[in-house]
């Protein structure tokens, strides 16, 4: 009889230690997984969230040397999230080009020589607002480009913007002669 009990005993103890062996193996584990899936459901949830659309597009052909177009793209954030200027000057990408024959257009500051396919933005409306280093929501920015693959007027131009997260909005349209 007591042999059952010291059988019993030993059993009971074994699954506890077990237990607790297993809670301390496992806890880690799944306090890891939980920290990757809120991260996972921040990032998605600020993608969700971040949004912008093509208002309208200009395009004038000049034949003046370097003959090229001169593209001008206004856009406006029609998502929750604001986006930060750095955001958008070292991160965003902009694809721009005759329909058949378009590249990537590097960030163009004044001071740097004129190059083919550039582009810059600034605001459409300025105002106080864009003080606070941020495209906010309902703000328009214009954005022009610049490029050499463009021969004549009548020409589809071919325009990509493309932000950090991903996200990216394309337009075609035809080139007007200067």
């Amino acid at each position: 009889m007591s042999s059952e009990t010291f059988v019993s005993a030993m059993l009971l103890i074994t699954g506890v230690v077990a237990a607790a062996i297993l809670i301390v193996a496992v806890l880690p584990v799944i306090w890891g997984m939980v920290g990757t899936f809120s991260s996972a459901s921040a990032d998605t949830d600020r993608s969700i969230r971040t949004d912008f659309k093509i208002v309208t597009t200009y395009a004038r052909y000049s034949s003046t040397i370097p003959a090229g177009a001169n593209v001008t793209v206004w856009m406006k954030n029609t998502g929750d999230e604001r986006i930060s200027f750095p955001q958008i000057n070292s991160s965003a990408e902009v694809y721009v080009g005759k329909f058949d024959n378009f590249g990537r257009a590097n960030w163009y500051l004044a001071a740097q020589p004129k190059q083919n396919l550039r582009w810059s933005y600034v605001f459409f409306e300025p105002s106080a607002t864009q003080l606070n280093g941020y495209w906010d929501p309902g703000e328009t920015i214009q954005v022009d480009t610049y490029t050499t693959s463009i021969t004549a007027s009548g020409q589809v131009v071919y325009f990509q913007f493309t932000l950090p997260g991903g996200i990216s909005r394309s337009a075609q349209f035809t080139v007007m002669a200067v």
